[in-house]
């Protein structure tokens, strides 16, 4: 390691102790003034670890969450970015942290936004990269979903020997060819059943020759058992199965991976991918089944991710929501509840959320219309746009109430006539909720994502 590295690396770790201990923060700045000292000072880090990156529009931080916790049955050191620093200098800050252990193999599972990949790959090469699904998200951010795509291949291909395992379910990724291997995990539960997606669902147009894509089996959205039937464009072989869906509810799923019987605290078919994605990520390092088993089950739930906090004797669940795709996957898993429920929306528009709401109208709220639901409050900045569809999706007037300022939905979620809540909120809502009920006790912490 060279004399510029040694400083570098001494800044940060100073900055970064200095940050946590006085200020309670601290996730990016350190890691901007190492590569401000050392443009280079990842390099030392890549000879320590072996580093595999999570990207895709949906799944990332759960299937990140899932992967470290399997790998921590078999590994002593196992690094990972918690806090949603996911640029290049909060990779640096992530491991400046880190006590790397010597003589045995360290791994890094690091969640890293779509559009930052390519940055990211200028400065450490991966050994593994998952792929976990492309849908239209923030399009004033990340455009259409091939231009998506592309911005993660171009990044993975910056470590052209690593190896993308990629959602197989997903036409996007059969639809380059890439410089990189790659295998491909999948759903093969259900027997084969000719069907089209719904018309409202992007990406369902082959890459080949433009012809509507035809699917055997579909799990949601444009996922399942794709082929054209004017080219033979067709799903790839999988070389990791699920092959049994044996429960699901609201909370829960067991399922069948590989001969394999395994389970998960949290409900809903999108979070069974993100443990498919986990476990074959697992089995590619050649972890045994009992650890992924336990690994799985380790029911510790992540920002935003179905997590329960009680306010005053109220059951909230809070999920984070930020595309249409994610949002009918939630609304979809809330409709499993065996008990009656409220429901708050919280809507902000924040650079980070994505300043353009429309995409709420391509959400399937009128599923909540027919769950008949006792009370439904409009919140966050952007309260007015949620009210609206709200009851254009058809909540009676009389059950729906608008309120901007979260201090005061917090105060109305005890008045609310269920024992459960579920508080469907964007990005930065979910921040300034955690925060508010940071502030007043409810939970502890507030702004990190782990």
């Amino acid at each position: 390691m060279s004399l510029r590295s040694h400083i570098a690396i001494a800044a940060g770790k100073s900055a970064q102790w200095i940050l946590k201990t006085f200020f309670k923060g601290g996730s990016s700045y350190p890691g901007k003034l190492a590569l401000k000292i050392d443009p280079n000072v990842l390099d030392h880090y890549s000879d320590l670890y072996e580093v595999v990156v999570v990207t895709g529009t949906n799944g990332k931080t759960l299937t990140t969450a899932l992967t470290v916790n399997i790998l921590k049955q078999q590994y002593e050191e196992v690094l990972t970015n918690p806090t949603g620093a996911n640029m290049v200098q909060g990779i640096v800050s992530t491991f400046l942290g880190a006590k790397p252990k010597k003589n045995q193999k360290n791994f890094a599972v690091l969640e890293i936004d779509e559009a930052s990949l390519s940055k990211v790959t200028e400065y450490i090469k991966p050994e593994l990269f998952v792929f976990t699904n492309i849908f239209r998200d923030q399009m004033d951010r990340y455009g259409e979903i091939y231009t998506t795509y592309r911005l993660i291949v171009e990044g993975a291909a910056k470590a052209p020997e690593a190896l993308i395992l990629a959602n197989g379910d997903s036409p996007i990724f059969n639809s380059l060819d890439t410089v990189n291997p790659r295998k491909y995990y999948g759903f093969d539960h259900l027997p084969d059943q000719e069907q089209l997606a719904h018309y409202n669902t992007d990406g369902v147009l082959c890459p080949k020759c433009h012809h509507i894509l035809h699917y055997q089996m579909i799990t949601y959205a444009n996922l399942g058992k794709y082929y054209c039937p004017n080219c033979g464009f067709h799903r790839p072989e999988l070389d990791y199965k699920l092959t049994a869906v044996t429960h699901m509810d609201n909370t829960s799923a067991d399922f069948v991976i590989d001969g394999e019987n395994y389970g998960i605290e949290v409900g809903g078919m999108y979070n069974v991918y993100n443990a498919l994605a986990a476990a074959s990520v697992a089995e590619y390092y050649q972890v045994a089944p009992e650890k992924i088993r336990a690994g799985l089950a380790y029911d510790e739930k992540v920002f935003g991710r179905q997590e329960i906090i009680n306010i005053d004797g109220k059951q909230c669940t809070l999920v984070l929501v930020k595309n249409p795709v994610g949002l009918n996957q939630v609304i979809d898993m809330i409709g499993l509840s065996p008990y009656p429920f409220s429901l708050v929306a919280l809507l902000n528009a924040n650079y980070a959320d994505g300043i353009d709401v429309s995409w709420i109208w391509d959400g399937n709220h009128e599923a909540f219309a027919e769950m008949n639901l006792p009370a439904v409050i409009a919140g966050g900045e952007r309260h007015e746009d949620m009210a609206l569809r709200l009851k254009v999706a058809g909540i009676p007037s009389d059950k729906l109430t608008e309120i901007k300022e979260l201090d005061d939905v917090i105060a109305a979620i005890p008045q609310l006539p269920t024992e459960h809540v579920y508080i469907l909120a964007t990005y930065t809502a979910v921040l300034q909720l955690r925060k508010k009920l940071a502030e007043k006790g409810y939970i502890k912490g507030g702004m990190d994502r782990g």
